[in-house]
């Protein structure tokens, strides 16, 4: 049997890709909420999705037991829990520099994004943008234009 602590099932977990956001881990998400370790090697990982009806949170319940089995534990829980609910809060700094890097804002402390790609270029000051639809690409992001550089790009929603 295998000497484990919470600490190792949690970061075996966070290291999981985002089956819909691969620039970053469940654990950068803060999607990850606990684990827990039993003397008979049983692990459980808690997970909060990021809204109620994720289409991805089969996808993260299955690469979660994956990972974990890969890391030698065959038994393997993953429980979902929705309170208290998942805010774009738990997302860790690195997990917003990822996602700024691959063109993905932040919703900005009024749930106004700035521009991702030419925000640096006015000193980070953000630049007037457009909310051309409230979804985009996956369900917790929406799709906006910048009026300077007229690009347009994803933002998170602000939850």
């Amino acid at each position: 049997m295998m000497t484990t602590t919470r600490a190792d099932v949690a970061e075996i977990a966070g290291a999981v890709p985002d089956p819909e956001l691969r620039v970053v881990t469940i654990g950068e998400l803060g999607i990850v909420r606990g684990a827990e370790t039993a003397e008979d090697g049983r692990v459980v990982v808690t997970i909060t999705p990021t809204y109620s009806g994720c289409p991805a949170m089969d996808a993260i319940r299955d690469d979660i037991r994956a990972a974990l089995a890969g890391a030698g534990f065959a038994d393997v829980e993953v429980r979902t829990v929705l309170s208290p609910a998942w805010s774009t809060d738990m997302i860790t700094e690195s997990g917003w520099a990822a996602l700024e890097r691959t063109g993905i804002a932040a919703p900005g402390a009024s749930g106004t994004p700035a521009c991702p790609r030419c925000a640096h270029a006015h000193g980070g000051q953000p630049t007037p943008v457009l909310q051309i639809s409230r979804y985009a690409s996956t369900p917790c992001q929406s799709l906006w234009s910048c009026r300077s550089c007229l690009e347009p790009f994803n933002a998170i929603k602000k939850l």
